[in-house]
């Protein structure tokens, strides 16, 4: 062991060893981001309603995993056929394509979906061809671990074999002799065996409900507060969101999504995000939610306020400014009245370049360019 660059007053310490030969030693946290709970926090800010008060089996809720009659919107208009933009798990093309040919009717198919789309060789050339080749449907497939042991069970399969199955099946092992002939002994149908053999890894099945569960909950505030909901959505998660775009309307969007979709594969991970962030504003947009632009004394440093049933744009909405200038933007204006150009950018320690951003975006608009008075 050592101290990172031979520090010795550095308080970190490193190794060089492999972590395989540290395995019995040491205590090794895996910390993963989850901005899940912040957006509870926003909903319930924005709303006054406790995210744990929503209903779970609300019927419009679930049709948005099958259309996107409940959000009062076409296809065409929001560019899906499913109303799951937005939505933990469940929101990108991937999905919405698993949900148009899965078909969920309920929270246990839903649970099914979100493991099939987690594992590895589950979905794709697995469970896909099973659902349409009518062979079975989403909800006798194998979408998650457990759900192996227990189908195990059910047909009669030893408890401590269904066991050993369902581990070695979830970790891509396969299946053993031994394994298959106990299946086929207590008619386990061929494709159950079949489907076993090609999966690589599986989701355990609770952490598949808590993805549901989650995206239940949001999707609530998605029907009945849709105001509320994409104000929180943005606030939570604004990566890729532009605001000169967006305060373009509609043509804008899709023009920008148009653009960027055109590059298919060359795309950055930047532009993949704005089109995430487009696609989300404009159905917004399509169900009445109007964005209003910056304005120097109602934004927010980063949070999309809720402003007489419309949604308010923070400073970081505006492309090129960070989260630091928007900060003293706002702490300047609420420490006393700002004038002009001169006085923000002096107060607020503004360079040129974010000066540029604001008034091309008409945010100084009003403001004189200094504080003298002229007599002539």
């Amino acid at each position: 062991v050592q101290h990172p660059a031979d520090d010795p007053n550095s308080s970190i310490v490193t190794t060089h060893f492999q972590f395989s030969y540290l395995h019995d030693t040491i205590l090794k946290l895996d910390e993963l981001g989850h901005d899940i709970p912040t957006k509870y926090k926003m909903l319930e800010r924005y709303s006054g309603k406790s995210v744990m008060s929503v209903k779970m089996n609300d019927p419009k809720v679930y049709s948005l995993f099958l259309s996107t009659d409940a959000l009062g919107a076409s296809a065409e208009d929001i560019g899906s056929e499913v109303g799951t933009f937005g939505l933990p798990e469940f929101g990108t093309r991937f999905i919405q394509q698993v949900l148009l040919d899965a078909k969920p009717k309920n929270f246990a198919d839903l649970l099914q979906i979100s493991g099939l789309t987690h594992g590895t060789n589950v979905w794709l050339g697995n469970a896909q061809d099973l659902i349409k080749d009518g062979v079975c449907t989403i909800s006798r497939v194998i979408g998650t671990r457990d759900s192996i042991m227990l189908d195990l069970i059910r047909y009669g399969v030893d408890k401590a074999m269904s066991f050993k199955i369902m581990e070695d099946v979830r970790k891509g092992k396969g299946l053993k002799p031994e394994y298959e002939e106990a299946m086929i002994a207590q008619g386990v149908p061929d494709w159950y065996i079949g489907s076993c053999k090609k999966i690589k890894y599986l989701f355990p099945k609770a952490h598949a409900a808590a993805y549901v569960m989650s995206a239940i909950r949001l999707a609530w505030y998605k029907v009945y507060m849709p105001m509320v909901f994409y104000a929180a959505y943005f606030t939570v998660a604004p990566g890729g969101f532009s605001g000169e775009i967006v305060m373009g309307g509609r043509p804008a969007i899709k023009r920008a999504m148009a653009e960027i979709e055109a590059k298919g594969k060359e795309a950055t991970q930047k532009e993949a995000d704005t089109v995430t962030a487009l696609q989300i504003a404009n159905e917004a947009i399509v169900r009445g939610v109007e964005f209003l632009p910056v304005d120097l004394q109602k934004s927010d440093a980063s949070a999309f306020l809720p402003e007489n049933g419309k949604i308010r744009l923070p400073f970081t909405a505006l492309d090129g400014l960070g989260a630091t200038a928007a900060q003293k933007i706002v702490e300047a204006r609420e420490k006393s009245a700002i004038f002009s150009i001169e006085e923000l950018r002096m107060r607020a320690g503004l360079n040129k370049s974010v000066i540029e951003i604001l008034s091309k975006n008409k945010v100084l608009d009003g403001l004189s360019e200094t504080n003298q008075i002229s007599f002539f």
